[in-house]
């Protein structure tokens, strides 16, 4: 009596898997016999397994439990035309008779052969951690029915595997640190989560907040690790993942976009292709985060530093204020300065040789490494950078002083660099980009990471959108992918979560770049910064740490702020420092310094908490049915 499992609700509907000799297995894991695309079926959730003339099936400990004609089971012998539920899906099951051949001479109906799976064809352009993330995610959960090409030209090959470019080959690997939420890695494959997440590679520096769960700490890890790890288990999955080591050229390519389902925009906030569909995916605003008709942006200096302090007590001086931002693994990490517009207009290098300037630190952003003799040179373009050379100047004064607030020795400060950081707000993230015809599909496309929302990264949250763009897309093309031709429809759960994820982010981004004067009139906060350092200048030119009234005010007020985070984050975060310890520390500061920091005022903590974006809540799935299906007649 042969038989078999088939599809009857979800993205399976219609398949038939035969039922033989070996067990038939249901989950999440690409390993499966039947792989369940929702996510709330755990990797390996049931088993059918043949003992003689029954069929058993049994739960393997799931999280959401296994329904037998609506009721929850742990095991259970199965009748023909027993519905199963798991993960949202819905199957039948069916035991097919062989008629006699005292009836029907050398007559028997056998099953159908099972089709050959339609393949969903996705073209990624951009390979770092968010096309890369995506790459694995719609490996891991859709197993053969997905095969993904990935582009980036910031990768060469290497005999068989694909690596990144070293700096000699024109390539600055990305050293910065990274604030990976809880909510977004537990999201990730298991086995990208195991291999990211190993010896001394990150560092729990911040407490459990509003965006962890199943009370994880965010995690921070430097993100050329992140990128190495993901392109390594990339290289290991090549009947499924094709690394290509060349820039995306949507007009090059465009055969093969059209040809495919997918095409997934991941290449950052310059992103070329996406500029080549811009009629596809509209123009984007940028009024809504403009202060009096102009478009607000930050420039920083990104400081790479070692510093001394403590991670509690680093974790209490970055978020009391708003002039320095460290990200740091160990203390090894990006001391980051916000400028004023006079001192972004100061973050230049200059060649030595043809005596001229140029704006490579602030505007590519190029990384300038300091050399034995204690100069900063770009390696791409042979310059200089400016305020080095120039110790006294007001500028490379203030880079020290936030070197002594972060507890880093002047010799542990080894490279400079810029960065320009702006959003705007995307009318749309998901576009038809090529109509289906006789011959093509019709190709959808996708803004994920910073191609789709380019946030201040003042706030942490880069990332972790990109992150969590990407894990909403291979959940609704999981779920969608029938080997029909997609509709608009098709995505509006992830349409939804884009679109929140813009909002709550860039909310909490604007807040990092715009705060109050005294009267409540909005101001950027670098403008406020420019004031206190203009107002503390005519005060005292030589910027003097002698007890003042001003400066013991300064101290104080600072002093307030830092009691009321403590009292917060003490019971999240031990080892936070006294007031004694903090005190001490603020009196080594220059007045003008500490007259910034409190001008600049700490972070917004009521905006910087609060409501997070939970993607699982556009993906759970309604609790599977109980189907009654006729019995077949023999």
């Amino acid at each position: 009596m042969p038989a078999a499992i088939i599809g009857r609700e979800g993205p399976l509907t219609g398949r038939r898997f035969p039922v033989g000799t070996a067990p038939v297995t249901f989950g999440r894991s690409a390993d499966n016999s039947v792989v369940i695309s929702s996510w709330s079926a755990s990797r390996l959730h049931a088993e059918l397994i043949r003992e003689g003339d029954r069929y058993v099936l049994h739960d393997r400990g799931s999280r959401n439990g296994t329904l037998v004609n609506g009721s929850p089971i742990t095991s259970r012998v199965l009748a023909s035309g027993d519905v199963i539920g798991i993960g949202g899906e819905v199957f039948a099951f069916e035991i097919t008779e062989v008629l006699s051949q005292e009836t029907i001479t050398d007559t028997v109906f056998p099953l159908a052969a099972a089709e050959a799976e339609p393949v969903l064809r996705v073209t990624v352009s951009g390979g770092g951690p968010v096309g890369l993330s995506l790459a694995l995610l719609l490996e891991s959960m859709m197993g053969r029915r997905v095969q993904v090409t990935v582009y980036d030209g910031r990768w060469t090959q290497d005999g068989p595997r694909v690596v990144w470019k070293t700096e000699a080959q024109g390539n600055v690997r990305r050293q910065q640190v990274v604030t990976v939420q809880s909510r977004q890695y537990l999201n990730l494959p298991e086995e990208v989560q195991a291999r990211l997440f190993t010896g001394d590679a990150y560092t729990e520096m911040w407490p459990a907040g509003p965006d962890s769960i199943r009370n994880r700490n965010p995690r921070n890890l430097r993100i050329a690790y992140i990128e190495d790890v993901l392109l390594e288990l990339a290289n290991e999955k090549t009947g499924r993942i094709r690394l290509v080591p060349e820039v995306f050229d949507p007009a090059e390519r465009r055969e093969e976009v059209v040809q495919g389902q997918v095409l997934a925009i991941c290449e950052g906030g310059r992103s070329r292709t996406r500029e080549t569909f811009t009629d596809k995916f509209g123009t984007p605003d940028t009024s809504i985060y403009s202060l009096d008709g102009e478009h607000l942006y930050d420039v920083v200096l990104g400081l790479r530093v070692k510093s001394e302090l403590p991670d509690p007590m680093a974790v209490l001086l970055t978020v009391a204020q708003n002039r320095f931002l460290l990200n740091s693994l160990r203390g090894e990490g990006f001391l980051n300065m916000r400028l004023t517009d006079e001192e972004a207009r100061e973050v230049i290098g200059v060649d030595p040789v043809r005596q001229v300037f140029e704006q490579c630190v602030a505007s590519r952003p190029c990384l300038m490494a300091k050399e034995d003799g204690g100069d900063f040179r770009c390696a791409t373009h042979g310059t200089l950078f400016l305020p080095a050379l120039v110790r006294s100047s007001a500028l490379w004064k203030r880079v020290m002083e936030g070197l002594k607030l972060f507890g880093v020795p002047e010799e542990n400060l080894t490279a400079v660099t810029g960065f320009r950081l702006d959003m705007v707000q995307r009318p749309r993230f998901t576009a038809q980009v090529y109509q289906a015809t006789a011959t093509t599909p019709g190709t959808y496309g996708f803004l994920l990471g910073d191609a789709a929302n380019a946030i201040h990264f003042w706030p942490g949250r880069g990332l972790n959108s990109g992150l969590a763009s990407a894990i909403s897309l291979a959940r609704s093309l999981t779920l969608a992918w029938r080997g029909k031709p997609f509709r608009d429809a098709d995505f509006v759960r992830h349409e939804a979560a884009m679109s929140m994820l813009q909002y709550r982010h860039k909310s909490r981004a604007w807040k990092a770049m715009v705060s109050a004067d005294e009267h409540g009139v909005s101001l950027a906060v670098k403008e406020k910064i420019a004031r206190s350092i203009e107002q503390h200048g005519s005060a005292d030119p030589d910027g003097a740490t002698s007890a003042g009234p001003a400066l013991e005010e300064d101290v104080e007020a600072l002093m307030v702020r830092l009691r009321q985070i403590r009292n917060r984050l003490s019971a999240r975060l031990p080892g936070l420092p006294d007031d004694r310890t903090l005190e001490e520390h603020l009196r080594t500061l220059r007045g003008e310094t500490l007259r910034t920091l409190v001008a600049s005022g700490p972070w917004d903590t009521l905006v910087v908490g609060g409501e997070e974006v939970d993607i699982d809540l556009f993906y759970r799935e309604a609790p599977p049915r109980s189907v009654a299906l006729p019995r077949r007649a023999i």
